[in-house]
């Protein structure tokens, strides 16, 4: 289990990227910022930190879908300490995956306002002590999921972290506007390693529909979030869409894939088999979904960018539930 491949915004923050108490004013010409002891900074802005550095919020939204498919996979609640251990151990894998991210990418969040206060962007944590949190992290959830769930859970787990860091963060990123197709894969791995942590068989169709529903859902949801920070990835110099191929090509692939997100919930209507706890409300939700995409592929706008946005993080938790009512009934 490991975060989605992006960089969601905290909003919640300051963004302007000026120094805190404590903090080293950086320049994104200049190399890593050489803090010393950070006795200006108060415990609890200390321990914040270190879970920032961890995108806690990334990894909400997956553990939306691990949880559900455990339910899915057993056709009802699958023991409360099997779905706490899984949670744990994909906690620590993503955490560690993005704690690494937080390492490598430091020189370019310094350069975008909206990441200009994560903590190794900043110098509230050192870059070096950023990795060997996520190191410490991966380690931990793969010997967690291991001992407590099983091998193949603790596998799939660390694959996810693996992908993200060295294929997503290192390879792909900084180099093509295609990153968030092909490192979505390591976003989906929550889906298998839910599945396999309760030793169910994957010749099952379910987790592949599951894991098509989330991998096409999610170059949209970030394309369309792209459009909204398209200034501060271009002075990052990051491929990212609506940067290398302009908002109108942006909205036009944003279609595409919507569309075919629509056709993974139908086909999985059709295979799982599904009955009508998730047909109707999650063939509802994708009518809506397909609808804000028309629009804004019609307007172009920021705006009609970011209704979609927030529109699909309500889509994905609401499939996923419906998934689980429907497999229990």
């Amino acid at each position: 289990m490991t975060a989605t491949p992006a960089d969601a915004p905290d909003t919640r923050g300051d963004t302007r990227g000026e120094a805190r108490a404590g903090q080293a004013i950086v320049d994104p010409a200049a190399g890593d910022p050489r803090v010393g002891p950070l006795h200006d900074v108060d415990r609890r802005s200390r321990v914040l930190a270190w879970i920032a550095v961890t995108k806690p919020r990334i990894i909400e939204l997956l553990l939306v879908t691990t949880i559900p498919t455990m339910v899915v996979a057993v056709g009802g609640w699958p023991g409360t300490w099997p779905l706490v251990n899984t949670v744990v151990g994909g906690t620590l894998s993503a955490g560690g995956a993005n704690a690494i991210n937080n390492y490598w990418d430091r020189d370019i969040d310094r350069r975008m306002a909206r990441t200009a206060q994560r903590p190794t962007a900043s110098g509230t944590i050192r870059p070096r002590q950023a990795l060997w949190l996520g190191i410490v992290l991966g380690i931990a959830g793969f010997a967690w999921l291991a001992v407590t769930v099983n091998l193949a859970a603790a596998s799939l787990a660390t694959f996810g972290l693996l992908f993200y860091v060295f294929v997503y963060t290192m390879l792909l990123k900084r180099r093509t506007p295609q990153a968030v197709v092909i490192g979505g894969i390591a976003g989906c791995m929550p889906v298998l390693t839910g599945w396999a942590a309760t030793g169910q068989s994957f010749s099952d169709p379910r987790p592949w529909l599951l894991f098509g529903i989330l991998f096409w859902w999610q170059p949209p949801h970030f394309w369309a979030l792209a459009m909204k920070y398209r200034d501060d990835y271009a002075k990052a110099d990051l491929p990212m869409m609506p940067v290398s191929w302009g908002n109108d090509e942006t909205t036009r692939q944003i279609l595409f894939n919507s569309w075919l997100l629509a056709a993974l919930v139908l086909a999985y209507v059709g295979g799982a088999p599904a009955g009508p706890w998730f047909a109707v409300p999650a063939l509802g939700l994708s009518v809506g979904w397909l609808v804000l995409a028309h629009r804004l592929r019609a307007a172009r706008t920021v705006a009609a960018a970011m209704r979609l946005f927030h529109y699909s993080t309500i889509f994905l938790a609401l499939v996923f539930i419906a998934a689980a009512v429907d497999a229990t009934w």
